[in-house]
């Protein structure tokens, strides 16, 4: 993103402070945020068959999917991507809201077990030049999205596509185990003081 901003508002930080999470969330944000693609981003972006994409404008709040044959999403610069629009329901909640507010946030993930997910953040402009719509077959728009990317713990992701729910997921009579995330070198020691992980 051009302009960076902070990554928490006093909203998220009263939360953290509630429950001793600001060390983790500064730690996370020190190690997971980034504005550029991680090779593992990359792979997951090219190769995604949809996402999820949430955008807003005073009260109107919307979250839609966008769907495609893998490719759909291009990575056009660093920090950079565009997906075009198909013809759809001449509702144009998605656009309508991004042609007052570009502030988006998407979600690419794969329910295959592997547990991945990018988070982004984002600044989108509609484009409908002849060049960006020439990069994308059957698009009647472009959105181009600067992305302040971030990946966090995958542990509530199900692996749909064996069926199986995640082993992580609280539930009566069970203990999920320890994400492999909390053990790692720069979270361990600043875990907040009740986590059951912590030692």
């Amino acid at each position: 993103m051009t302009e960076p901003r902070p990554f928490y508002h006093d909203g998220m930080r009263a939360l953290q402070d509630r429950f001793d999470g600001r060390r983790v969330a500064d730690r996370l944000a020190e190690r997971r945020r980034r504005y550029d693609f991680w090779d593992e981003d990359r792979a997951l972006i090219e190769a995604a068959p949809f996402f999820f994409i949430a955008t807003s404008y005073g009260e109107y709040v919307d979250c839609s999917m966008r769907s495609g044959v893998p490719g759909f999403v291009k990575i056009v610069g660093p920090g950079v991507l565009e997906f075009p629009e198909y013809d759809g329901n001449s509702m144009y909640r998605t656009l309508g809201n991004i042609a007052r507010n570009p502030s988006v946030g998407l979600l690419f993930v794969k329910f295959d077990g592997k547990s991945y997910r990018i988070r982004v953040n984002g600044r989108a402009t509609i484009l409908d030049d002849a060049a960006s719509l020439a990069r994308h077959h059957g698009a009647k728009l472009v959105v181009r999205v600067e992305c302040e990317l971030y990946s966090n713990c995958p542990r509530a992701v199900h692996d749909l596509e064996h069926g199986e729910l995640s082993a992580y997921m609280p539930r009566p009579g069970y203990e999920p185990p320890a994400p492999e995330w909390k053990s790692r070198d720069y979270i361990r020691d600043v875990l907040p003081g009740g986590d059951p992980h912590r030692t």
